[in-house]
């Protein structure tokens, strides 16, 4: 039998105070996070309220003037509305006919179509065969957002008991039908599907596609030229041709993702400077109620009862500390921000300074992890549009004058130099470094290649032009 034996270790471990984990969750929340963190708080803690802004006496007299203002310009339209009506006797006598069209139009304004209920609306209006509508539904089924089959038809043809040949027929239809090239296997059969119907089957394009896809994805212009037996200014046209078709026909019926972003600063010029605003209207403003302060007071109450509200009235004025700590720190950041960057404020990114969260931190008085914390998925509004706080916070390179450049801006230099460059000798990464060198800016090639990258621009031998 295995002896059993006890050891002991001695280890050190940070453990954060719940408080001070709330207070680190406060500084690192976006409004709108921090607003629900609020609202949570106000209904687990009763000694919370919110603090009623009762509107002043010059608020309320102007709310009256412009409703005023904004009930005489509806009062006008709808005067001149009913003129027209009066005079116009076709309206008054629309036939139902006319009318339910016009129903009609109206209903479609407000549909929101899928692409499977787009392929089954065509499926309905076509003159298939019940058992073929059957293995059509399958198909579309299995169509993703993209318009492309995930299964295969063997597959499709063992869960639906069809004939594999039935199956690929009713596929073909499909394939037919409206976004085009949708039903397809893979981008080569989608592009095919495409070039197909636009007639260019057995075409140079349709042969590229179909038998060199990779090598034109890589603009293997003189190599396509050679097994193609043309020339390479005509596989250059092709390919201008091809990139005109659409490789994800589904995704006009996908509807794009409305992402706001709320700022949380807002940067603005008055009275001769640059000013910072905080946006607080988003966070409710607590107090500590009067009702609980009262009851402490009370001698009926309780000891048990005193010390259940005086710890809830402790963790409410920490949280109402804490949100004040954060506002203020995001306050003393963005005043930091706009002090150091005031020519990205007055001209744009190209004038973008290198700026480090150390040299933010000592100015303001707090440590580092702490600027890092307080703009993590926060946004300033600028006169140049609305921008990640981090984005402010980037390195740099030090030019042959002595002037301090930011990445961002040796960046905006190599894309400026890839545009204005000669495209059938377009600019290798040795010739940007030179090019970089002679405006005073010191790079490494691979530093030219990381960015180049990250500006989503090709190498040279692929971009081109024949």
């Amino acid at each position: 039998m295995p002896s059993l034996s006890q050891t002991q270790n001695l280890s050190q471990q940070q453990i954060l105070a719940p408080q001070l984990q709330q207070s680190l969750l406060i500084l690192q929340a976006p409004v709108l996070e921090l607003r629900n963190l609020i609202q949570q708080e106000i209904q687990t803690n009763p000694t919370l309220e919110e603090e009623s802004m009762e509107p002043t006496l010059e608020d309320r007299k102007r709310e009256h003037e412009e409703f005023q203002e904004e009930f005489e310009r509806l009062a006008k339209l709808d005067e001149e509305w009913r003129d027209y009506m009066a005079q116009n006797t076709s309206y008054a006598s629309r036939s139902p006919e006319e009318e339910e069209r016009r129903q009609f139009f109206f209903d479609s304004l407000v549909r929101e179509e899928t692409l499977q209920q787009h392929l089954l609306d065509q499926i309905a209006s076509s003159d298939l065969p019940k058992d073929d509508r059957k293995v059509a539904e399958m198909i579309i089924g299995n169509i993703d957002d993209r318009g492309f089959l995930q299964s295969s038809v063997e597959e499709i043809s063992l869960s639906s008991g069809v004939e594999l040949d039935q199956v690929e027929k009713v596929l073909e239809m499909i394939q037919s039908f409206h976004p085009v090239g949708v039903g397809a296997r893979d981008l080569r059969d989608c592009i095919l599907i495409q070039l197909k119907r636009i007639g260019k089957e057995g075409s140079l394009e349709w042969r590229i596609v179909d038998r060199f896809l990779d090598d034109l994805g890589k603009r293997r212009f003189p190599e396509l030229a050679r097994r193609l037996s043309t020339t390479p200014e005509q596989v250059q046209r092709a390919a201008n041709f091809i990139a005109t078709l659409d490789p994800c026909p589904g995704q006009i019926f996908t509807a794009d993702p409305n992402n706001y972003v709320l700022p949380d600063v807002t940067v603005e010029f008055s009275a001769g400077e640059w000013t910072v605003s905080l946006n607080g209207d988003q966070i409710p403003h607590l107090r500590i109620s009067n009702t609980y302060k009262d009851l402490m007071s009370q001698d009926g109450s309780g000891s048990d009862v005193k010390d259940y509200i005086r710890d809830k009235i402790r963790s409410g004025k920490f949280l109402i500390k804490s949100i004040h700590q954060r506002q203020q720190t995001i306050s003393n950041i963005a005043l930091e921000i706009v002090k150091r960057q005031t020519p990205f404020i007055e001209t744009g990114p190209s004038a973008l300074r290198p700026m480090t969260m150390v040299q933010v931190a000592e100015a303001v008085g707090v440590h580092e992890t702490t600027v890092s914390r307080a703009i993590s998925g926060k946004y300033m509004a600028t006169p140049h549009g609305v921008f990640e706080m981090k984005y402010f916070f980037t390195p740099g390179y030090q030019t042959s004058g002595g002037e301090s450049l930011s990445n961002t801006s040796v960046k905006g230099e190599i894309a400026e130099l890839v545009r204005s460059e000669d495209a059938r000798h377009p600019l290798s990464d040795k010739e940007i470094v030179d090019a970089l060198m002679l405006r005073g800016i010191p790079i490494a090639r691979r530093t030219v290649a990381k960015y180049r990258a990250e500006l989503n621009i090709l190498p040279s031998n692929m971009r081109k032009l024949y």
